[in-house]
């Protein structure tokens, strides 16, 4: 397993007491970014290991998720396990977990004892509501985050009361959270590190607030005059034309249009020219109070070719567009090909897989150097931390 040397965060020892999503998904930032994790999982495992398709009994996703990681086992419940991650983390610049709050606390592992062990610490607590407040000690799971967040109120059908409003298919309030949480651990542990006589600070990020954070102007247009902004289907409120169209094929383009140049581009390039110059879509304002008439223009056009062929008109007259991939188009498209977005690895425990290059570049590391390994078997390195690094018995 190769070291990180060009990687900023290469010499950063993180321990993660993670499991399922949000946790292991900040870990695994971390390490994608030269961060050295290691990941600290129940003797059976995070329970995420069950979850999703497998391979002779290895879980597919965990090559991705548990990436660049080193995976010990240790039984928190028990005085050994407690004295050996209070030991982890007496070498460690950070940990970062996703228990309930009070959970590690109940362990004998809370901030206390961990501060006692490693007075400059960072340790970054993510969780359903938040440390404290009255919803403290409710369970939630990433679907509670979108809803109480906000986000799912805005993916119902517009008009439509008989049907659920969908999730977006991926978990994204655990992965916001722990985008969040990645990006507050780097910050703290620069600020420990840069001062001497620092202390460890706690870093506290939950999943409502991580997805609320992302309604741009919604509060302020709530407090201000009083709007709540409802469902827009495949459209905005604040942009037009943006939507996605119907083809002949059957199949679906995402156009936006937003900027009064590329509007008039747009026009054109669907044989309505005129449409440009007219007042009542002279600018963005406008174009937004009369979208409905836009929308049904342009659908009139997409309806007429395939999408790939609508797609290719389009870009020539560049107009942002695209089809809606699913990710057999993801894997093929010569963009993500030349650009390293789909990496060819090699799993000791399934053999070829394709993972997602990490979503940051820096220059001198390929994309591929930065998947220095597979998500690993549960505690396949306890004899490497427990032995090498510990210096104690790696059972």
């Amino acid at each position: 397993m190769s070291a990180a040397p060009k990687l900023p965060l290469a010499g950063l020892r993180i321990i993660e007491l993670g499991h399922y999503i949000a946790a292991p998904f900040a870990t695994r930032l971390l390490a994608d970014l030269g961060a050295e994790v290691i990941k600290v999982e129940p003797p059976e495992g995070d329970p995420v290991r069950g979850w999703g398709s497998q391979v002779d009994g290895n879980p597919v996703w965990f090559s991705v998720h548990g990436r660049n990681k080193l995976s010990v086992t240790l039984d928190l419940k028990s005085a050994e396990g407690k004295a050996k991650l209070l030991r982890l983390a007496a070498s460690a610049d950070a940990l970062v977990e996703n228990f309930r709050p009070g959970q590690l606390e109940r362990y004998g592992l809370g901030p206390v004892p961990l501060h006692a062990a490693n007075p400059r610490l960072v340790i970054a607590r993510i969780s359903g509501y938040g440390q404290d407040g009255p919803y403290r000690d409710k369970p939630a799971f990433g679907a509670i985050g979108e809803a109480m967040g906000g986000l799912r109120h805005l993916t119902a059908h517009p008009g439509e009361t008989a049907l659920p409003p969908p999730r977006c298919g991926v978990s994204i309030s655990d992965d916001l959270a722990g985008m969040y949480a990645a990006m507050a651990v780097t910050a703290a542990c620069w600020q420990v590190k840069g001062d001497p006589a620092a202390k460890g600070r706690i870093v506290d990020v939950d999943l409502v607030s991580s997805v609320f954070s992302l309604m741009e102007g919604m509060l302020p247009e709530y407090g201000l005059f009083g709007w709540v902004r409802q469902p827009q289907g495949a459209a905005i409120k604040t942009a037009a034309p943006t939507n996605t169209y119907p083809c002949a094929d059957g199949k679906w383009l995402c156009i936006a249009g937003n900027s009064d140049l590329i509007f008039k581009r747009l026009m054109a390039a669907i044989g309505r020219p005129e449409a440009a110059a007219e007042p009542r879509f002279a600018n963005n304002a406008q174009r937004c109070e009369h979208v409905a008439e836009l929308d049904v223009m342009i659908a009139d056009w997409t309806r007429t070719r395939p999408a790939s062929e609508a797609e290719a008109v389009l870009e020539a007259a560049e107009v942002p567009c695209s089809r809606l991939y699913d990710m057999a188009d993801c894997a093929a498209d010569p963009h993500f090909q030349a650009r390293g977005y789909v990496l060819e690895v090699a799993d000791p425990l399934l053999g070829k897989v394709l993972h997602p290059a990490a979503p940051f570049r820096f220059d001198g590391v390929s994309p591929a150097e930065m998947v220095r390994w597979t998500g690993p078997a549960a505690g396949a390195h306890n004899a490497q931390i427990f032995e090498g690094l510990l210096k104690e018995d790696p059972r």
